[in-house]
């Protein structure tokens, strides 16, 4: 657990928290595409809900209760029965309806554990209706924010956060995976608040430059460093009585970090060069998707920052909005002369199956490649635009092992299940060495996620392994031409080009898409 998870964020998150969820059921994907979204909610209890053509009614907000309806469906119900552990048995029909869960064919009754309707279960009607089972938290509710789609728990608590945050000028951290819409919720806080009239203005920290940095937020006189022939505003003075969103607040420049804190302070920052102090009535609100606590970011200005913090729910846990998003994603892409009904269900299958760990992101460019197909009269397939396919986290690392030791070996690849049974040397926190460090960030990409399971230790334990190795350099210590030389000399591959310079893939990464180099 960490500092923020301490922080009263607000309390509309936390109203249901001690009570029994509500077993719902979200119509993820549906021949009529306005279907999508609708839901069903049952009760808190345990209990008996079926399941067929004709019951029970799914609604969207404020809408009328229809029945699915299709043809495809029995009519004869499939049975969902809730226990009193919020465990629940799917018992198919007698009937030939193909009956799918996670996108596996089923004939007997399947036990599914709290844990896994927390995750959204998946369940697949005749091959046509795909409908996600998952708790919800509250009542559905009309609380629509631009751009913030979902009709499950998590998406109405973000949109009430982003709505809270927007009646009044504190500052605002927006903490979440990458591609999970964090500067989306940014400007949906600008867009509800009253300096809506102004345009906000958005800064990329991970692609200033440490020597300007101070430059470009606070602004300069004439002379002030080698170059400034003339006076700059910065930033902060762009963005008088409107907003600023400082997006990857994580990569801000140590220099810089003690002067940001005294803007947040008193209002007060002096321009570089200048003789008297300027007071900005700029509103702050920052994104991040670094752990601040653990790092050498500053914490005098991480507890300034977390005036008001929100949570973006990574796309996995919002997994009954996946379908809503498709629909959203492809009108904002211009596909709307395809018919999205047709898209094949063992692609809607794979698509709502998937883990997406580039998220909200990662799903909007693989639908459009995926309807850039259909448009070509291809059959698109996810595999083919994703790698790898639905692979989980805590697989992620054994696998990546496996395949290293494989191809090393010159053998074919064990499988998971055996590896399961292999038992793994394993050091405590205290006996790992540099080197020991670094051969787990050389065996997984310089990815930390990926070594820190590796080596068995938490994340945070290995940003403290990493920060103390003399060997990893840090992304902004690194000139941009060496960064420039490598990441050319290895065909733009990110994880090759990260093992060269011995950092990070994910800083990397962030600062490479702020240079404008990868998107």
């Amino acid at each position: 657990m960490s500092n923020a998870d301490y922080t009263i964020t607000s309390p509309l998150a936390l109203t249901t928290g001690n009570s029994r969820p509500l077993l719902s059921f979200t119509i993820a994907w549906h021949p009529d595409t306005a279907r999508i979204g609708e839901q069903f909610i049952g009760t808190t209890e345990a209990g008996l809900i079926e399941l067929s053509r004709f019951v029970p009614g799914f609604r969207h907000v404020n809408g009328d209760a229809l029945p699915l309806g299709h043809g495809g469906i029995s009519r004869d119900p499939l049975r969902i029965v809730r226990d009193n552990s919020d465990g629940i048995t799917i018992c198919p029909p007698n009937s030939r309806m193909v009956v799918e869960i996670n996108g596996e064919e089923i004939k007997e009754p399947r036990y599914i554990n709290p844990d896994q309707i927390n995750a959204g279960v998946i369940l697949t009607l005749g091959r046509a209706i795909f409908i996600c089972i998952h708790w919800m938290r509250c009542l559905p509710k009309n609380n629509p924010v631009e751009g913030f789609i979902g009709v499950g728990s998590s998406a109405i608590f973000t949109r009430d956060l982003i709505r809270l945050a927007a009646t009044n000028d504190n500052t605002v951290l927006l903490l979440g995976e990458t591609g999970t819409g964090k500067e989306v919720a940014a400007q949906s806080i600008h867009n509800l608040s009253k300096r809506s009239s102004q345009k906000m203005v958005s800064v990329n920290m991970a692609a200033l430059n440490e020597s300007l940095a101070a430059a470009d937020l606070f602004g300069a006189t004439k002379g002030a460093y080698t170059g400034a022939q003339n006076s700059r505003d910065g930033y902060f003075s762009e963005a008088q009585n409107s907003t600023l969103f400082l997006d990857e607040i994580g990569n801000t420049p140590l220099p810089v970090q003690p002067m940001l804190l005294r803007v947040l302070e008193n209002g007060e920052y002096r321009p570089l060069g200048a003789t008297r102090d300027a007071r900005s009535t700029a509103r702050l609100i920052t994104a991040t998707d670094q752990d601040l606590y653990h790092t050498n970011f500053n914490h005098a200005l991480v507890r300034r920052l977390e005036s008001f913090i929100i949570r973006i729910p990574p796309l996995r846990a919002r997994r009954e909005d996946i379908g809503l998003l498709i629909c959203h994603m492809a009108k904002r892409a211009d596909f709307a002369q395809i018919n999205l009904g047709l898209i094949p269900p063992s692609l809607i299958s794979e698509l709502l199956n998937f883990e997406w760990p580039g998220n909200i992101r990662q799903l909007s460019n693989v639908i459009k490649r995926a309807l850039l197909s259909l448009q070509m009269g291809e059959f698109p397939h996810l595999s083919n635009m994703v790698e790898p396919p639905r692979i989980t986290v805590t697989q992620s690392a054994e696998l990546r092992r496996l395949a290293t030791a494989s191809s090393n070996a010159a053998v074919p690849p064990t499988t998971f299940s055996e590896a399961e049974q292999a038992p793994t040397e394993r050091k405590k926190l205290k006996n790992l060495t540099e080197q020991d460090v670094i051969d787990a960030m050389n065996r997984h990409g310089w990815t930390i996620q990926y070594a820190a399971e590796d080596l068995g230790i938490s994340r945070p334990s290995m940003y403290k392994l990493i920060e103390a190795n003399a060997q990893i350099r840090r992304i902004e210590q690194i000139p941009a031409e060496e960064i420039r030389q490598e990441f050319y000399a290895v065909d733009m591959v990110v994880e090759s080009c990260a093992a060269n310079l011995k950092t990070p893939t994910e800083a990397l990464r962030r600062h490479l898409r702020g240079l404008g180099w990868i998107k």
